[in-house]
């Protein structure tokens, strides 16, 4: 091993690779929680040490020159090495203090998880529980979180999951809402009304007309890509949606449309990298979360 020609800081080599994944220098900088100057500067700091020009500046987007291109699948391999040794030592530790991230989606972030967050609180003050609300199917093999709530079964081997039961979704409007359209009885009942379309119309049509409702896009006056918005419009008022049960009805205000019609199940499971499975204060969070879910779930 000739170590004179390892001479680069690893802080660059992170930087590097983050700008190439984001495509830009403000998006990486957020990534890395760094300043957009502070960022730049890595950059030209590991240009500098190699003797490169890696990125074609004068763009929105950065891209990659020859020589970047060129290194990309060596850096690549060098960030899952050391991933792989953070996963690892962080897998021994036997600190109760720390930080344990959590990803589940931005419905649950809301309406679920505030109150587990508040039990792991309350038996472990020295934990720092980072929330992070994303619908995206968050990436434990590359540190994005340490452990994931998520409704479809993971298939690295690397990733160990728990399935803890399943959601229950129903169609639920307010109760004032549904005042409004008459007496609901059968799914042909509801075929004047309006919905609220989580991503899109289309997504739904196909489901409902299958239930014997005569629906097109007119009924769908309202979309929208977030799950928390789809939750507090219907809870306006603003059309019906289909909910989770175990949500819809921590609020007064909903009803549940046709409780003799359900629309499948989603399951739940609990999810995080084997190699981090054995350290301490994860698997703690870990056993709340499942003793908390699985409550919840025996409840519903």
């Amino acid at each position: 091993m000739n170590w004179g020609d390892i001479s680069y800081d690893w802080n660059h080599v992170r930087a590097f690779l983050a700008v190439v994944e984001e495509g830009s220098l403000s998006g990486a900088a957020r990534k890395l929680k760094l300043t957009q100057p502070t960022l730049s500067r890595q950059i030209g700091g590991f240009e500098e040490e190699l003797g490169l020009t890696l990125f074609l500046r004068g763009t929105r987007r950065m891209e990659l020159t020859e020589a970047g291109t060129a290194l990309l699948e060596d850096v690549r391999q060098m960030t899952e090495a050391a991933t792989r040794i953070a996963l690892v030592a962080n897998g021994q530790s036997d600190s109760i203090s720390g930080t344990v991230r959590i990803s589940c989606s931005d419905a649950m972030a809301a309406y679920i998880m505030p109150g587990i967050i508040a039990v792991i609180r309350d038996r472990y003050p020295d934990i720092h529980v980072d929330l992070r609300a994303s619908n995206d199917v968050s990436d434990l093999l590359r540190r994005e979180a340490d452990i994931a709530v998520r409704h479809i079964r993971p298939e690295q081997p690397e990733l160990i999951a728990k399935k803890l039961g399943n959601l229950s979704p129903f169609l639920y409007g307010t109760k004032t809402y549904l005042n409004t359209i008459g007496p609901v009885e059968s799914p042909a009942d509801l075929s004047k009304a309006n919905f609220v379309g989580y991503e899109s119309a289309e997504r739904f049509i196909p489901q409902f007309k299958a239930l014997g409702m005569s629906v097109d896009a007119t009924n769908f006056k309202i979309t929208t890509m977030d799950g928390v918005s789809y939750f507090e419009l219907a809870r306006r008022g603003l059309g019906i949606a289909i909910l989770p049960k175990e949500y819809a009805e921590r609020f007064a205000e909903f009803q549940c449309v046709l409780p003799q019609v359900p629309l499948g199940e989603m399951p739940v499971w609990l999810t995080t990298h084997r190699d981090l499975h054995t350290n301490m204060r994860i698997r703690l969070v870990y056993d709340v979360l499942s003793e908390e879910l699985l409550q919840q779930s025996s409840q519903s």
